[in-house]
């Protein structure tokens, strides 16, 4: 074989392999999480055409510039496989993270029931936003007991749904969910149930539902109704949540700010760029997130110059650093979030999240 020949040999070989790493990378699934920067929404603003944060039935107030909530987007969940070749790539990118899928995902679980959590996640943390920022502003709260899961195929499908309130339970007034727990005490297995429920929104009417027990999955002695019960907060008067196509928990502190800076005269982000992430609870208590490094990319390119972290997220804040132009302010209550953008607003220096 000639010098020619042979180098012409090799380039069709190298071709060849590169044609089909080209393949792999494009076509092979790798069990691998990607998390990358995802886009961010400003809760005084709209998506969809639609206000993310609607409130009627009482005063509200102008306001402007961005309280925006941050997200991350996920590739390499269920349902949604990432390949060799954006992994190699994440891998190269210090704004993504690529890791095992294992340490978030088993390798059974339902892509549909992740997608039914993640937004159950979404709507209880809007329902404790509500409290929270209501609470904040020492206006009343009205507490609810709700369905919150309906077992398919058990004693209460297809008789309740979730988001029923319950009224009351074999006479028993419903006050919080232990009434519901400590009533079923006192249930056997086969012994018939009486519920009055009725919608958490509409004008329906309250329903009365008699559901037969049966047997605990883990307990064959206990009788089981087949429902999850939990609580949900409202306000005496409309507030909603529109924004589609976000879960998890995380949106809920920057949910409260949105509703505290509608419901109050002037502005309390002084119409600059502010955003942020962390879980709420219905007493304000802001709770850690994950993916906050991704966060703090995605504010900064979106053009947020503050950045609310959760205090408990400090570590990940330090050891992933602080993109150019952006302040982070450490926050553990609503209280301190309202407090750090009155500081920065007013040019006074924030508490941030030290090495």
């Amino acid at each position: 074989m000639t010098l020619a020949s042979r180098r012409r040999a090799w380039l069709g070989a190298a071709t060849a392999l590169g044609a089909a790493m080209l393949v792999v990378g494009v076509v092979v699934p790798v069990p691998f999480v990607e998390l990358s920067p995802g886009p961010t929404y400003n809760t005084l603003g709209e998506a969809d055409g639609k206000p993310i944060i609607s409130i009627s039935d009482t005063p509200t107030y102008p306001t402007s510039g961005n309280l925006d909530l941050t997200t991350v987007n996920e590739r390499g969940g269920p349902g949604h496989p990432v390949y060799l070749g954006r992994v190699i790539v994440g891998w190269a990118d210090p704004s993504v993270r690529v890791v095992p899928r294992e340490a978030f995902y088993p390798d059974d679980v339902d892509p549909g029931q992740v997608a039914a959590e993640n937004t159950q996640l979404f709507s209880d943390s809007e329902s404790d936003a509500i409290a929270a920022a209501l609470r904040y502003l020492k206006r009343p709260v009205i507490t609810l007991t709700i369905v919150s899961q309906v077992v398919g195929g058990g004693p209460s499908d297809g008789k309740l749904e979730a988001g029923d309130v319950l009224q009351s339970i074999d006479g028993v007034r419903v006050t919080e969910p232990q009434t519901v727990t400590d009533t079923m005490t006192k249930v056997s297995p086969g012994d018939k149930v009486t519920l009055v429920v009725r919608p958490e929104e509409g004008k329906d009417p309250e329903k009365t539902v008699v559901v037969t027990t049966g047997k605990a999955p883990d307990d064959p002695n206990r009788a089981f109704l087949g429902i999850g019960v939990g609580t949900t907060y409202k306000a005496p008067f409309p507030i909603s949540v529109q924004l589609g196509g976000v879960g998890g928990p995380s949106a809920g502190t920057m949910l409260s700010l949105g509703i505290i800076d509608k419901l109050t005269p002037g502005e309390l982000n002084g119409g600059r760029f502010v955003a942020g992430t962390g879980t709420i609870t219905p007493d304000g208590e802001v709770g850690p997130i994950g993916g906050i490094a991704q966060k703090l990319v995605g504010a900064r390119r979106a053009g947020a110059t503050l950045f609310l972290a959760p205090e408990s997220n400090c570590d990940d804040v330090v050891a992933g650093g602080v993109p150019a132009g952006l302040t982070v302010a450490r926050v553990k209550t609503l209280s301190d979030a309202v407090a750090a953008i009155e500081a920065y607003v007013a040019g006074k220096p924030v508490a941030g999240c030290s090495p």
